[in-house]
């Protein structure tokens, strides 16, 4: 059976975050927020552009949820719930140690850009794709 894509485009990149639009067929849609590009440094960068494979994982700290599998580099990549992801390092508030957070808008969350509803649109793409894995494609947008 062929695994459905999930597109992630990113539109948006500053220290406040990376924003994307995150599509399923034209059937489900919504906007993340990763951390800056930084050279796909552990806890402190997105991931890079490409296809990677998603499944459900067990999380110590997020419990079930999907993992971004065989990303160069990198572990424990996961799709969660949260509102920011800027660089701490330059003083912005961050829910993602280079995590993918979910969100129903992106707008200023207090004083920062973030993503909105990000729990309750956790769990529409959880019920959506029904456990289901999936391939992210991940396509850089922007300038």
């Amino acid at each position: 059976m062929k695994k459905l894509v999930v597109r992630l485009l990113r539109f948006k990149s500053s220290d406040e975050g990376t924003f994307s639009m995150l599509m399923i067929d034209g059937r489900f849609f919504c906007y993340t927020a990763e951390l800056p590009w930084r050279g796909n440094k552990t806890a402190v960068s997105c991931i890079p552009a490409g296809r990677y494979e998603c499944e459900m994982v067990d999380s110590p700290k997020y419990g079930r949820v999907y993992g971004v599998k065989a990303v160069p580099g990198r572990s424990h990549i996961l799709i969660h719930a949260g509102n920011w992801a800027g660089d701490t390092s330059k003083g912005y508030k961050s829910n993602s140690n280079g995590c993918i957070l979910l969100g129903s808008s992106v707008g200023e969350i207090s004083g920062q850009e973030g993503v909105a509803s990000s729990r309750f649109t956790l769990g529409k793409f959880e019920k959506f794709l029904n456990s289901q894995p999936f391939i992210l494609q991940v396509q850089d947008c922007y300038e």
